[in-house]
């Protein structure tokens, strides 16, 4: 089914949705000098987390919203361990290359909002730092906010952080 033209009589574009989920656990045995990376943002002092790219779980699912709300794949497909390119990439990258095919693929992004899920670290004290730089990344609003899960599951244990993430984007046409 195509996509509703906003130009037909009568027709309206309807906005789209996507959600997007990333979870990392916190790294067993860190390199030297290893540095955590969320939200856009390194965090040094803190735990890095284990990954085939940076693992910001923010900026990983908020990536996936946006392609999953513009139907082309998620990030395992757009990005996967299969592709050696993106060993190491920064979060923030493959959120801009997310952005870019969204809008290749006709789409405008409207704006995407995260949710951080963890113990660790505060993101409070850096919350506008953290939504300039993935604003930045995705060339449109993002909003950040976190929460912890009181004790509970892999976060509130202290193994990792896990990120959520939803994003609206209409047609470009």
């Amino acid at each position: 089914m195509s996509e509703p033209r906003a130009d037909e009589p009568g027709r309206v574009a309807l906005p789209r949705t996507g959600i997007g989920v990333d979870v990392h656990a916190y790294a067993a045995d860190p390199a030297p000098g290893a540095v955590l990376h969320l939200a856009g943002l390194a965090w040094p002092g803190e735990r890095p987390l284990e990954g085939h790219s940076d693992a910001d779980v923010a900026a990983h699912a908020a990536a996936d919203a946006l392609l999953s709300a513009a139907g082309i794949g998620d990030l395992g497909s757009n990005f996967g361990t299969s592709e050696p390119q993106w060993r190491g990439a920064a979060g923030a990258v493959l959120l801009a290359e997310a952005a870019r095919r969204v809008r290749e693929a006709g789409f405008v992004i409207g704006n995407v909002a995260v949710q951080v899920i963890g113990n660790r670290p505060r993101l409070g004290p850096r919350r506008a730092e953290a939504v300039a730089a993935l604003s930045a990344a995705a060339g449109a609003p993002v909003s950040v906010s976190a929460t912890t899960t009181d004790g509970l599951g892999l976060t509130g244990r202290g193994e990792g952080v896990a990120a959520i993430a939803t994003a609206l984007i209409v047609s470009a046409s």
